[in-house]
């Protein structure tokens, strides 16, 4: 049964793959969008609670819940929440991944280039895939810290071809998401003068968590 608040999970078997920064970006890109947003955290390693509270009031609020992290999987978004963004731990597998997703409106996952996240993900997005289609929950690729100049953009291009999974974006890799996550700012959250190639990157991942 899904939320009336819009959920979008962030999800990936592999630790280290980006999600947190995916995540704190979406609901940064919600907010920005005035919309009543909740980021929840259910990583044990916390990273979007620990942004959230480097998160300055000059900003477009999002909101968290004081949770443990397996409970912020299945917490319930409140009636004036119109989006819930889930930052998944690693490793997030059986009844807890099935019941995540089936409470998702969206999933979006991030690849990194490397042969070793191509190849530990690859079991984990056959998975999914066919959970997302059983369960009717749409589900898409973003290949994140990107250099388009080198041998592993390239193979992280070819594999995700063979899936047959819409590919949003290839984020580039860029020290803005770190100097950002430092202050708890998203790409949107800061004037786009320096940061406009990026915000170019996100687009076609705004108008699919837009789309129906």
């Amino acid at each position: 049964m899904k939320n009336k608040a819009k959920v979008i999970v962030v999800a990936n078997t592999k630790g280290g793959s980006g999600k947190s920064t995916l995540a704190t970006n979406i609901a940064g890109y919600f907010a920005s969008c005035n919309h009543s947003v909740v980021l929840a955290d259910a990583d044990p390693q916390q990273s979007s609670r620990m942004w959230l509270s480097n998160r300055p009031d000059t900003v477009s609020p999002i909101m968290t819940w004081d949770l443990q992290p397996d409970l912020a999987l299945t917490a319930r978004a409140s009636a004036d929440t119109t989006h819930l963004v889930i930052d998944t731990p690693a490793g997030l597998s059986g009844w807890r991944l099935r019941e995540v997703i089936n409470r998702a409106d969206k999933v979006v996952v991030p690849i990194l280039p490397s042969l070793f996240d191509i190849q530990a993900s690859n079991d984990f997005l056959i998975k999914l895939k066919q959970l997302c289609r059983e369960l009717k929950t749409d589900m898409a690729l973003v290949g994140n810290r990107i250099d388009a100049r080198t041998h592993s953009a390239e193979r992280l291009r070819s594999f995700l071809d063979t899936l047959d999974l819409p590919i949003l974006s290839y984020l580039r890799d860029t020290q803005y998401y770190l100097h950002l996550a430092a202050h708890g700012l998203s790409m949107f959250d800061i004037t786009p003068t320096k940061i406009q190639k990026d915000l170019d990157q996100w687009q076609p991942i705004c108008q699919w968590l837009h789309a129906n």
